[in-house]
């Protein structure tokens, strides 16, 4: 017996990772499923779900009742183990930084109250990151099996530096990936494999949320997603081409923030004008709709608060929405004849003008580019409420998720 199913798990070894990927990703939540997506045997599907099971990934229910109706022998339902592994996911952003726990499945564990201050050193930052993320892990009890971040800068491969914070003081080119790691080991946050540092993954906060949706959210199975967003400063976009990132030869493709979308708009950082950086964020929507930032919360739920609430009881509020919302189409007009996505997600503020008036927005889109006149693309808000968290935390999984085996040495 146990040398059947040796053999049986042996020819399932090599799936395994791909078997964690699908129940991680809600695409197998049924053994019947995983068989026939995998393309391999009953056995195998069950030896492999077992040793998933085994390692703590994911919980087998070898007692499913059968849906009303249902013909034939209900399938064994497949979960991530919500007692599982976390890894610690952390995000800096313009107007502070957070530091989380995040299960298989994108799930959020716990969260440390947000930062709202960012120091102009990046090893200050990180370390008071990585300490707020390293008393979760002690508080939670649970095993950490890796670490992720997010930032607000294009990030190059593969030396992991962040090439342009244009709205942190951080200097251009600091080696975050590098004091990530150092901090990590100085804090004792663990990798995979037993007794082994966490390395520090790193990348684009927008081409995260765009990972995150594509896996867990908005973008789940689209083929070639554009996901474009502003979150507390400048705008970022981020491609998705048959689920992986598309981040160019070195790190930097889709700067969409410099797309010229009013020529004789606001000076931008890049030394342009009217850019989408400047003419499509909470600063920009602020200052359209007449209101002065106020510092005791972010710029982006300062305009979210005003969007929900005055957006139909003020002319400048919806007036401010619009303006953004017709600068917003012509930057993703110009990107959907460029990239001919199947789907675009918007996240941040570009979320609630979609919500606001989405017909506005896929007019605009519609008016200026070749798809247009052939029907469409799709274009819906983001679903997931910290998709660059989310995000930093799959970069964490990746080495599971290629080889589930490394929990066992």
């Amino acid at each position: 017996m146990t040398l059947t199913r040796t053999t049986k798990l042996e020819r399932g070894r090599g799936v395994l990772g791909p078997a964690l990927a699908l129940v991680h990703t809600g695409r197998a939540p049924t053994r019947a499923v995983l068989t026939a997506e995998l393309g391999v045997t009953r056995a195998t599907a069950g030896a492999v779900a077992a040793e998933l099971a085994a390692l703590g990934l994911i919980t087998v229910d070898s007692r499913p009742g059968a849906a009303f109706g249902a013909q034939g022998r209900p399938s064994h339902r497949l979960a991530v183990d919500p007692d599982g592994p976390v890894v610690l996911a952390a995000q800096v952003h313009a107007d502070g930084f957070r530091a989380a726990l995040v299960g298989l499945g994108g799930r959020i564990v716990a969260t440390a109250p947000g930062c709202t201050a960012v120091h102009a050193d990046p090893a200050q930052v990180l370390g008071e990151v990585v300490e707020a993320g390293a008393t979760l892990l002690r508080d939670s009890g649970r095993r950490c099996v890796g670490a992720g971040l997010a930032v607000p800068s294009a990030v190059a491969e593969p030396d992991g530096t962040a090439l342009n914070p244009l709205h942190l003081a951080w200097e251009a080119g600091a080696a975050v990936r590098d004091i990530f790691t150092r901090c990590l080991a100085d804090a004792a946050v663990p990798g995979p494999a037993p007794d082994t540092p966490a390395t520090g993954y790193t990348a684009n906060d927008l081409n995260l949320a765009a990972l995150a949706e594509h896996r867990h959210g908005a973008g789940r199975g689209a083929q070639h997603l554009l996901v474009v967003g502003t979150g507390h400063r400048g705008v970022g976009g981020a491609l998705v081409l048959d689920g992986r990132l598309h981040t160019g030869s070195s790190g930097l493709a889709l700067e969409v923030g410099h797309l010229t979308v009013d020529p004789d708009g606001r000076p931008c950082h890049c030394g342009s004008r009217g850019c989408l950086d400047v003419e499509t964020d909470p600063l920009a929507f602020l200052e359209a709709a007449g209101r002065e930032p106020g510092p005791a919360v972010s710029l982006l739920e300062q305009s979210w608060e005003l969007i929900r609430t005055e957006y139909d009881t003020d002319p400048r509020v919806r007036t401010a929405v619009e303006t953004l919302i017709d600068r917003l189409g012509l930057g993703l007009a110009g990107l959907v004849n460029i990239l001919n996505p199947d789907r675009i997600v918007l996240a941040g503020l570009h979320r609630a003008l979609v919500e606001r008036d989405g017909e506005r927005l896929r007019a605009v889109i519609a008016d200026r580019s070749l798809w247009g006149r052939s029907g469409g693309v799709p274009v819906v808000p983001c679903t997931l409420d910290h998709n660059s968290l989310v995000g930093a935390a799959e970069l964490a999984w990746q080495p599971l998720l290629d080889d589930p085996l490394l929990l066992g040495g």
